[in-house]
């Protein structure tokens, strides 16, 4: 299967947290860092998530936001991945940025060319990509 969203980060399965109707799924992805997705039981179980085991978090590049100087702000974003701007191509309307993640893991987030001017967003710059964990698919 091909799919659209330009992230699916591999990872493993660290832990699953179940609620009532949803489960907090955290991935520690090949490079270390970690994303939590927010998936219902019936999808914990459908895709046979546990401990340990192989797992992708698949991400549309629209639903990432990138911050400045934002390491010590309160945030409701469930994930927020430091990192620095690998790449940035820009567009008439929207830019696409790339983010090198620690660990060599890449976020791709296409943000607009004026978000890119109000962040004077350059290549090396550090940054953070932030992710709510809803907007988070997980696939096997």
């Amino acid at each position: 299967m091909k799919i659209s969203a330009r992230n699916v980060l591999a990872g493993t399965v660290k832990n699953v947290t179940r609620g009532a109707v949803n489960a907090e799924v955290v991935l520690a992805l090949e490079g270390g860092d970690t994303v939590v997705a927010i998936i219902t039981n019936h999808s914990v179980d459908s895709l046979g998530l546990r401990e340990d085991s192989p797992a992708y978090a698949i991400i549309k590049a629209s639903e990432v936001i990138i911050g400045k100087g934002v390491e010590n702000a309160k945030l409701s974003a469930r994930n927020i991945l430091a990192g620095e701007v690998a790449r940035l191509e820009p567009g008439a309307v929207n830019s696409e940025v790339e983010i090198k993640l620690p660990g060599g893991t890449a976020v791709v987030a296409s943000i607009t060319k004026a978000s890119v001017s109000a962040l004077d967003l350059q290549q090396g710059d550090k940054v953070s990509a932030i992710i709510k964990a809803s907007n988070v698919l997980v696939g096997v």
